[in-house]
């Protein structure tokens, strides 16, 4: 097989299909933290460059969507937390819109405040997990992933002290929150963000953003066309890392950010260091929207009075609400018949959407890039396999 034209961008040369020689079909994985005994990947291999690769998964049964159309609305929030297990205040946040969408039910402002606010540190824990596991599967030390899970654990003892749960937290409600936040809770969170957070920042920055293992591993590496990103319909900072201009809290300006001062970083190269970057350039982005929501949140119901979560039956219709959730856009797409349960109930999530262009970015790769590529995506398989 000739490998003869180079792939813009990259060292690795351009795979043809004048084979010559035999392939080796390997079936691998797994390799990720979060892909044991649900993904591997069958990999067809010339030497080392991946000429083929298909994604395998759907070992799960979750039957999460069946299981809400046989559920109450309010009983089936819990079950958002488990689609994906790092963000559970983000699955219940766009679930609960798309209900108060059906329904009409209005959001009190500080409970809109309120949920902005656990977004964003929703959207710190996942980030700063996903830059520890990546560079774990770039095979350096365990020192970045320490220091990551190490933040995400205080960042929890957070949610924990709100919500009594650390992971599955089951907090939003149709109309506001389960409970409301206190000034000490808030006061808490905004020192934590401007002393120790901020030297978590600085210092997995120091480490990493110019490291030269990271940089020779991962630029040109996993290259996203925009393009393709855009057909494929990929959301979030995947998107982004390939220079699209697209984040759904400025698109659709839900819920208040509006409100807020904030930027959308853009990556260049649209490779696995750009994909990086999105993520550590957004955490200090999510840190000045939960600054300005602490210091202009009002008093006020941190729920409708009027909103009945218990016996809840929206009028015949349909609904779709979305948010930006750490891994892209989240969204719920509800049917309504008029009774307590809905008819149709189907999730939008990105870790399943934003896996299908996976053989696209390792194609010409070596084997080994294939693990960093994967570890880029930042998948979670509860909500991959539904």
């Amino acid at each position: 097989m000739s490998l003869s034209e180079p792939i813009p961008g990259s060292t690795i040369r351009a795979v043809h299909d004048d084979f010559h020689g035999d392939l080796l079909e390997v079936s691998m994985g797994p390799h990720h933290p979060s892909t044991h005994g649900v993904f591997r990947m069958i990999v067809t291999l010339d030497g080392e460059v991946v000429v083929k690769l298909k994604p395998v998964f759907g070992y799960l049964h979750r039957n999460h969507e069946k299981l809400a159309e046989n559920n109450a609305y309010l009983a089936s929030i819990p079950y958002t937390d488990r689609l994906d297990y790092l963000c559970s205040l983000t699955n219940n946040w766009a679930y609960v819109h798309a209900v108060e969408k059906l329904s009409g039910i209005e959001v009190p402002e500080r409970a809109e405040y309120l949920r902005v606010i656990l977004g964003e540190l929703t959207r710190l824990i996942n980030h700063c997990c996903l830059v520890g596991f990546l560079l774990n599967d770039l095979g350096t030390s365990f020192t970045p992933l320490l220091y990551s899970l190490r933040e995400r654990e205080r960042m929890l003892d957070m949610i924990e002290a709100l919500t009594g749960s650390r992971m599955m937290c089951n907090f939003m409600r149709f109309g506001g929150l389960r409970t409301d936040v206190s000034s000490e809770w808030l006061a808490q969170l905004k020192t934590y963000l401007d002393t120790t957070f901020a030297r978590y920042l600085d210092e997995q920055d120091a480490l990493l953003t110019g490291n030269e293992i990271l940089l020779a591993r991962t630029q040109g590496v996993g290259v996203l066309k925009s393009d393709l990103a855009i057909n494929a319909g990929i959301t979030g900072p995947m998107l982004r890392a390939s220079g699209i201009n697209y984040d759904i809290r400025k698109v659709d300006k839900y819920s208040i950010y509006d409100r807020f001062d904030f930027r959308v970083p853009l990556g260049d190269h649209s490779d696995t260091y750009d994909r990086y970057m999105m993520r550590m350039l957004e955490m200090h982005e999510s840190v000045k929207i939960i600054q300005q929501a602490i210091k202009d949140i009002p008093e006020g119901p941190f729920i409708d009075p009027k909103a009945k979560n218990r016996g809840l039956r929206p009028k015949a219709g349909e609904a779709y609400a979305r948010i930006e959730g750490p891994k892209g856009e989240i969204g719920f797409h509800l049917i309504s018949d008029g009774t307590g349960n809905p008819y149709r109930y189907r999730v939008r999530p990105p870790s399943l959407i934003n896996l299908t262009v996976l053989e696209d970015m390792c194609l010409g790769q070596t084997l080994a890039d294939t693990v960093i590529i994967l570890g880029s995506v930042d998948i979670v398989l509860g909500e991959v396999d539904r």
